[in-house]
């Protein structure tokens, strides 16, 4: 009888070439941009104008690594060959998404497709979309940004108040948008607003996906969340008139779009939540083996060493759901109960470890120079966006005990 099962967590060949092939392009494209704009990047203080967004120098920086990153295959590669992506599987961008936050790098999180860059739901791209919108952003020569979120409106999107009502052969958009991430600085953005009463439409339906190019909507303020500094911005629609090429799939089907591409998107952010964790874990027991405190290594206190060793169990859970997720959606099963375990798990273990390697470090931990409350402030942000907590644990109380 074999002893072989059917599931393995070997890494295949194309997957290692992958990372090492992401190491030596953090080394000699991120670091020395990096190296360029030095704390200016980092630091909670600088790389600011006077009305919070990034300087120029800052969002050149950002783009160079973008574009770079795109040149060498990296970027989109989870996207099919015929829009210029590399058709990897979800496995291997699990892994690479999890490899780059692994890193530690400030910069690095660039190197790969995130909120600004091209997601599954623009392959609904059809016609001049696929030239002007899709490709472009495929390559790193434009960005975008994902509109649903309002100020009223976070985690209940169906009772969105952002409008579109026909006229003709156009649509006129009206409302208001915030926490958009890259709103400033996006060449476009996937809007979406209520096309039909819900009366109409029922609760889910009656949504509509538009692109909105950016001198057709207005930036009113930034939202500045600890953490993401510059980065999101509250947005207006007044009277915008779109014409038919600038609906992104089917009228009044754009939330059930989404939905449909949601859990990628969660089982993304977990993989930046385990890498995370994973680089402070390191971070923790290297500070634990050379701090000395009463004749010996801190890291020989069990107060210490508990934290680490909790910490590392966790983590490691957290990346084998990781894996096995990603694995299900390559095998075409459904994930949307796996996709939540993902994002909650991976990222309630990346907020507690790094608090632990906060608390490790002491007073160090607290210091503005180095990084551990800049990834504190980030592990409080990933248990917000793409679903909150309290969502994630809905959605898998509902697909578990089925009520």
């Amino acid at each position: 009888m074999s002893r072989e099962g059917g599931v393995s967590f070997a890494q295949d060949e194309e997957t290692r070439l992958i990372l090492d092939s992401l190491d030596e392009f953090i080394e000699q494209e991120v670091k020395p941009v990096q190296d360029e704009v030095g704390e200016t990047f980092t630091h909670p203080r600088q790389g600011f104008t006077a009305d919070g967004k990034l300087t120029d120098e800052i969002q050149e920086a950002i783009q160079d690594i973008r574009r770079r990153s795109a040149d060498a295959g990296f970027y989109a590669m989870n996207l099919p060959e015929e829009v210029g992506g590399g058709d990897v599987s979800t496995v291997t961008w699990y892994e690479a998404k999890k490899h780059v936050a692994a890193s530690g790098e400030p910069m690095a999180e660039f190197v790969l497709a995130g909120p600004e860059g091209p997601k599954p739901l623009l392959l609904l791209a059809e016609g001049e979309q696929v030239e002007n919108y899709l490709e472009p952003t495929v390559r790193g020569e434009k960005s975008t940004a994902f509109a649903q979120t309002e100020p009223d409106v976070g985690s209940d999107s169906p009772s969105m108040r952002t409008t579109a009502t026909q006229e003709g052969d156009e649509w006129i958009l009206n409302g208001t948008k915030q926490w958009i991430t890259n709103a400033p600085y996006a060449d476009f953005i996937q809007v979406f607003a209520r096309t039909t009463p819900q009366d109409d439409s029922g609760r889910y339906g009656g949504i509509t996906c538009f692109i909105v190019e950016r001198e057709e909507y207005e930036v009113t303020g930034m939202n500045n969340a600890v953490g993401l500094e510059g980065m999101q911005a509250e947005i207006v629609f007044d009277d915008v008139r779109l014409g038919e090429k600038r609906v992104l799939g089917q009228v009044d089907s754009g939330f059930y779009q989404a939905m449909e591409f949601l859990s990628l998107g969660r089982l993304e952010l977990g993989a930046n939540a385990i890498g995370r964790a994973a680089y402070l874990l390191e971070k923790g027991a290297e500070y634990a083996r050379d701090r000395e405190a009463f004749g010996r290594p801190i890291g020989k206190f069990q107060q210490i060493s508990t934290k680490l060793a909790r910490g590392r169990a966790r983590q490691y859970a957290a990346d084998a759901a990781g894996l096995h997720c990603a694995w299900k959606m390559d095998q075409d099963e459904t994930v949307i109960e796996d996709a939540s375990i993902v994002k909650w798990l991976g990222t309630n273990v990346c907020y507690d470890i790094a608090d632990d390697v906060v608390q490790i470090h002491g007073a160090n931990g607290l210091a503005e120079e180095n990084e551990f409350m800049d990834n504190l402030h980030m592990a409080r942000i990933l248990r917000i966006v793409e679903g909150t907590d309290e969502i994630q644990l809905n959605t898998i109380a509902k697909r578990f005990i089925g009520l």
